[in-house]
């Protein structure tokens, strides 16, 4: 079993304040549970349940003592077969009058490389007032499985379509678009975004159609310290956003398991 605590700060800005959120982490072969308190009073809980092969059950929650916010719990249990998958998931479920959101989808292999999926939305605000959506999905993997396309048809004339490639094995390409074609709106973003891995950083960058240019920098100097750096530009709102972190952890693995020469290298004469 694994077991970690992390401590994460926040500087204050003009329309944010200073906070402070902690958290952790507990994990066996079968279960992980994690959990987040920050000094708002807000807590956040997940619980992960591998019953066998086939079968787990999630349970999440968020609580909050702000009166404007809702609280949230959420079930789900996924079953995966040989070659299909099912999930279902109630969001604030309600068994007195069924009220709460229901979502459930399933996933069939037709071929080694398609798959089709279907997903049904039901949700119940209140006792007198019901609502159901149903959304379809394609799944096309390649041959040697280094790039992925998806289609997701939703109602209402929503199309989002996405494609994931691996080049190498340090160079990542993906691509999205989101087609709106309903009758009061008309509107289609494209995003690309891209991923490098160095030896000891990563580098993940994007682009949209809405004049956003974003980039992240992940420096590792060590097997438990980390260096943030992320920035973003809006050509449109002319608008720019910087921030940095640092992240410090302890270390559960040895240097070279973290990529680093083992102890004596190079040989010594």
């Amino acid at each position: 079993p694994a077991f970690q605590v992390s401590h994460s700060f926040a500087l204050g800005a003009q329309n944010a304040p200073s906070s402070y959120h902690f958290s952790a982490i507990y994990a066996n072969s079968d279960l992980l549970l994690t959990g987040g308190v920050g000094d708002d009073g807000n807590l956040n809980a997940r619980v992960n349940r591998q019953w066998n092969s086939n079968n787990m059950t999630k349970v999440q929650a968020s609580l909050t003592n702000n009166a404007q916010a809702q609280n949230m719990v959420i079930f789900e249990h996924d079953y995966s077969g040989s070659d299909y998958s099912v999930n279902f998931k109630a969001m604030n479920p309600s068994p007195i009058n069924g009220t709460g959101i229901y979502i459930g989808n399933a996933l069939q292999s037709v071929t080694k490389n398609l798959a089709l999926g279907v997903e049904t939305l039901y949700q119940k605000p209140t006792p007198d007032m019901d609502e159901v959506v149903t959304s379809y999905l394609l799944k096309y993997t390649g041959d040697k499985k280094d790039w992925i396309a998806t289609a997701h048809l939703q109602p209402a004339g929503i199309l989002q379509a996405t494609y994931w490639q691996k080049l190498s094995d340090k160079v990542e390409v993906a691509a999205d678009l989101q087609l709106i074609a309903a009758p009061q709106r008309r509107e289609a973003i494209t995003t690309l975004g891209a991923k490098y891995d160095f030896r000891m950083a990563t580098f993940r960058a994007q682009v949209d159609s809405t004049g956003k240019v974003s980039a992240l920098l992940e420096q590792k100097f060590g097997p438990s310290f980390a260096f943030l750096f992320a920035g973003e530009i809006d050509h449109l709102k002319n608008g720019a956003k910087v921030g940095v972190g640092v992240m410090i952890e302890s270390a559960s693995y040895s240097p070279e398991e973290m990529g680093y020469p083992p102890q004596g290298y190079p040989p010594q004469a």
